[in-house]
Order: C-alpha cells, then sequence, then structure tokens
C-alpha cells in the first residue's frame, strides 16, 4: 500500500466496506439498477446533487468547486460479469448465482464514492467542480460511455480521469501508456452463398467452405501487407458454421470475426479491407459474401497534455519511483469513448499480489484492497490538481 496524503484509516475502511457491498451484489451491465440506486443514495446523504438528465442506470453527479474555473470528471463503471465466482473463503462472495465483479468494478465504483465522501468533508479543498460519473455497461454493447457521451456527460469539461485496478501491474505501482494506449474493438459476421452438392462431384458446385478457407489467408494480408507495420492491428476467426455430413458439400458458410487496431486509421482501413475482400473473393469464385460489421469501442487515445499532468500528480503525491510508463495493449475498453472527445487519460493501479494473482474475467479474480487507498487518494488529488 503506497502512502497517502489526504485520506485517512476511517475513509479507507468505510471504501472497502462500499465495495464488499457491490461485489456481494453483483449486476449485469445494463442493469445495475440497484447499485446505481445505492450510488445515489450514498451521493444524496454527502449532499451532493444527482444530474437527472442521463439516461438510467448511469448515475452522474456534479460537485461544485469553489472557484469552479475548470470542469473534471471523474469516471467509474458499475456492471458485472456473467461468471460464477469461485473462492468460497471470500466473506465477501457474490450473492447472485453466475455472476460476480470479475473485473473489478466493484472497487472503481467504491473508489469513486471514497473520492466524493472526502470531497463532501472538504469542500473548502475544492477549487475545480467535479462531475462524477458511474457509467454502466462498459462490458457489454450498447456501450455506456458512448450513450453518455451522446447525452451531453462532457459538455463543459475541461478533462476527464479515470483509473483501473490491475493485476497486471505490480500492487503499489501506478502508470499507463501515452498516447495510443487500448486497441478498438469490431466485430464482423459473414455468410458465403455457394451451391451444395455431392462430395464426389465437386465440379457440380459452387464449395463454400473452400471459399472460406482463402478468406480467412486473405484477411492476414491485410494485417502485413496493407496495415502500417508501426501500427498494431489483429484480426481473429473465433467462429466457422458449415455442414454436418461427410459428403455433401453445403450451400452456405458462416464466419465469425473480430478486428483490433491501435489506431483510428487502422481501425477503418481494416474495417474497408475486409469488407472488399470478401464480395471480390467470393465473386471471383461465383458466390455471394455477406459482409456484417459490428462496431464496437474505438482505440483509446492517452492525450499526452492530460497524462504529463497526471504523471506529475502521481510523482508528487505518492513518489518518483511509483509511476510505470505501460506499453499499449489489444484489450479495449469504452473509456475511449471519452477521449475520443476531450482530453484525459485513463490510468492503471496496480495491484498484483497473492491475493490478486488471478487474471481479469476469470472466476478467481479478487481486487487486493491494499491498492484501493492508493486509488481513492488518486482520484481526489486528480480532481484537485489535474
Amino acid at each position: 500500500m503506497l502512502q497517502t496524503k489526504l485520506i485517512d484509516s476511517e475513509l479507507i475502511a468505510w471504501t472497502i466496506q462500499q465495495r464488499r457491498h457491490f461485489h456481494m451484489n453483483p449486476e449485469l451491465s445494463g442493469q445495475e439498477y440497484k447499485t446505481a440506486a445505492y450510488v445515489k443514495e450514498k451521493l444524496t446523504e454527502f449532499g451532493i446533487p444527482i444530474d437527472s438528465r442521463f439516461s438510467a442506470p448511469n448515475v452522474v453527479a456534479f460537485f461544485k468547486g469553489t472557484e469552479g474555473k475548470k470542469t473534471i470528471a471523474l469516471r467509474a463503471d458499475m456492471d458485472a460479469l456473467p461468471l460464477q465466482e469461485e473462492g468460497d473463503n471470500k466473506p465477501y462472495i457474490s450473492t447472485v448465482p453466475g455472476v460476480m465483479h470479475g473485473c473489478g468494478h466493484d472497487g472503481h465504483t467504491a473508489t469513486l464514492l471514497g473520492a466524493a465522501k472526502w470531497m463532501s468533508e472538504n469542500p473548502q479543498l475544492v477549487k475545480n467542480n467535479i462531475v462524477l460519473i458511474f457509467q454502466s455497461s462498459e462490458e457489454a454493447s450498447p456501450s455506456g460511455a458512448q450513450q453518455l457521451v451522446k447525452e451531453g456527460v462532457l459538455d463543459g469539461v475541461d478533462v476527464i480521469y479515470g483509473i483501473h485496478y490491475i493485476s497486471g501491474m505490480p500492487l503499489g505501482k501506478i502508470g499507463f501508456a501515452t498516447g495510443y494506449a487500448m486497441a478498438s474493438s469490431d466485430d464482423f459476421d459473414i455468410t458465403i452463398e455457394g451451391t451444395g452438392g455431392h462430395g464426389g462431384y465437386p465440379h457440380e458446385t459452387v464449395d463454400p467452405i473452400y471459399i472460406a478457407t482463402h478468406l480467412i489467408q486473405a484477411f492476414q494480408s491485410i494485417v502485413s501487407r496493407n496495415l502500417n507495420p508501426l501500427h498494431a492491428g489483429v484480426i481473429s476467426f473465433g467462429g466457422m458454421q458449415a455442414g454436418n455430413s461427410y459428403n455433401v458439400i453445403p450451400e452456405k458458410v458462416t464466419l465469425l470475426g473480430t478486428i483490433r487496431a491501435l489506431t483510428f486509421e487502422g481501425a477503418e482501413l481494416m474495417h474497408k479491407k475486409t469488407a472488399q475482400l470478401t464480395e471480390s473473393i467470393c465473386a471471383s469464385f461465383g458466390a455471394k459474401g455477406h459482409y456484417s460489421f459490428i462496431e464496437g469501442t474505438p482505440p483509446l487515445y492517452n492525450h499526452p497534455e492530460a497524462c504529463e499532468a497526471a504523471k506529475n500528480i502521481i510523482k508528487k503525491s505518492f513518489g518518483e519511483d511509483v509511476f510505470v510508463e505501460k506499453e499499449p495493449v489489444m484489450g479495449a475498453e469504452d473509456y475511449s469513448y471519452y477521449l475520443k472527445e476531450k482530453t484525459g487519460a485513463f490510468i492503471n493501479v496496480g495491484m498484483k499480489s497473492e491475493i490478486s494473482q488471478y487474471p481479469h474475467h476469470h472466476p478467481k479474480f479478487d481486487i487486493d484492497e491494499a491498492a484501493i487507498p492508493s486509488g481513492i487518494e488518486l482520484m481526489i488529488q486528480l480532481a484537485l490538481n489535474a
């Protein structure tokens, strides 16, 4: 646990208690109504007004600063995952069958509540206006971040910050990648319509399985021969459904896949090229190719000026050796919708330890609560000094 300057043991214990409450009562994406009601109840206790303009179950509140020259937005996500939690020795294990907080969103929500509580108790120290965003549906589509941006949650905001407790970074470290930090995540469905027939008479058919093999191979050339080698990207097929007989060539094949890109340009290029290759390759064999693109999240771009400010705050608040400059990753996060519109950054708070040894989205995943004081302190310091 890092040394903290602004918070005390009482606030830390209160925040951990809130985290355990959320962990025991998880709700899936878009269904976080009880969680939202609990968050509203606490904010009302703190005297922080709720902004009713935004769609449920999102919760947005506004803390008015003493000067109000700048407005800082802080975001936490609230949804859980469709996983059956394992680990009977936990006193706070999920009470909802098949649902658990397997990514740390219970910690994010509790941490932002802890920061809000501190602000309500120390209003004279908060010069900036603070927008508190408790967001629904980070883990599933439609994205809660995208919806809130459309509804104007960032209107009047100067900079936005969010944190994520992460099991892949050592406990006691805080860091991020500057610039492109996380990938876009889009999906596609492809249906290849050929002409079925007898396996012994392939010349009388247009074999969609054979065509699918060409398509799968050709898609890899998009990354190796069309995408800028300095811009990371990946195309992966996750599903293929065809016939069910040894000697019958089916009439159609369906393919399911995902596109990941680390730049906006790369994501657009791969979308365009996958659609073009589907049509042209299928046509060249006399088949019809039907391509359906499922838009997901854009790349997450941490703005350099916001990163520099955050880096200085981290070093000043926690020590020079705490900050870690991370490499970009191909995972995705809908926080990217906020950063597409406004200056800001997404910050990782390390918690790798024996308690938090399992990866995110694992049924035994857990937060090492020793990281929570750092999260609260960081949220407050960003609110005060960003």
